[in-house]
């Protein structure tokens, strides 16, 4: 009699296996070219000393100089004039962009799609930062170049979440008015505004929450806000200034984070 050897079963084929370990092999050549081309700028005498260094600097922040507060009232209200009209500004124009991204209300897939989805690509990858540092060249510094930096960066955020909002909607409304005999713009207006318009408040407040967070670090550019004074106070080492601007800031983020949860309470 021929006795037949039962199979074998593996987690994995062969190929699977050896295409783990390639993974694990790349991984790890990652990690020691990374580390090469981070020791190759790293002064390890600056890192092994950056304890101390920063235990004096905290010695040197407090206490904070709370008598500092009375010159940060109106670098902070800019701050939030930054945060509020950037939003709106981005807003204004994501909403637009948003409705020729969605594919069930562009009036092109082909061509104005791709666009308006380039649009979004190109807000959403170049930080507020950046976007602030090349408006201080062209239009000089100031809170404009601060608003519509915020702005640009504001309207890929908006526009791609109100766009899957759009894609999203419940098309049995849009056909139910659409059958009415109602025009594009009515079916819009009707059928599909009224179904995201508490995601879209939700999503504006959102964004306002986090340009509140944004909009004070653009006056290190020149764009105005607390960035101004916590660049000056840097510049002269008044660090007990910079306490004092990092209290501002956390207090303007907390309260800024409430009134967000609340409106987004109200809304959805």
């Amino acid at each position: 009699m021929t006795s037949t050897s039962a199979p074998v079963w593996h987690y994995r084929t062969p190929k699977q296996t050896l295409l783990r370990w390639l993974g694990w092999f790349s991984l790890v050549a990652l990690t020691v070219f990374s580390w090469q081309l981070m020791n190759e700028n790293t002064i390890w005498a600056f890192v092994s000393d950056a304890p101390e260094q920063a235990a004096d600097i905290g010695d040197r922040m407090f206490p904070p100089a709370w008598g500092y507060t009375g010159q940060l009232w109106q670098p902070l209200w800019d701050t939030i004039n930054i945060a509020t009209l950037g939003t709106l500004l981005g807003v204004l124009f994501a909403v637009p962009v948003a409705f020729l991204a969605a594919s069930n209300t562009t009036p092109s897939t082909r061509f104005v799609r791709p666009l308006a989805l380039l649009v979004i690509v190109a807000s959403r990858s170049i930080n507020s930062l950046i976007w602030a540092l090349l408006l201080v060249a062209i239009i000089g510094p100031g809170l404009l170049a601060g608003i519509i930096a915020i702005g640009l960066r504001s309207i890929g955020f908006v526009a791609k979440l109100l766009y899957e909002a759009i894609e999203e909607i419940d098309t049995s409304q849009v056909e139910a008015v659409r059958a009415t005999g109602a025009s594009g713009a009515q079916v819009i207006d009707y059928a599909i505004v009224p179904q995201i318009l508490p995601a879209f408040w939700g999503i504006s407040v959102f964004r306002w929450d986090i340009n509140i967070r944004e909009s004070t670090i653009l006056g290190l550019v020149g764009a105005g806000g607390l960035g101004i004074q916590l660049n000056a106070s840097l510049a002269t080492l008044a660090w007990n200034q910079v306490a004092m601007i990092f209290v501002v800031i956390l207090f303007t983020v907390v309260v800024s984070e409430w009134v967000s949860a609340k409106v987004r309470q109200a809304v959805i």
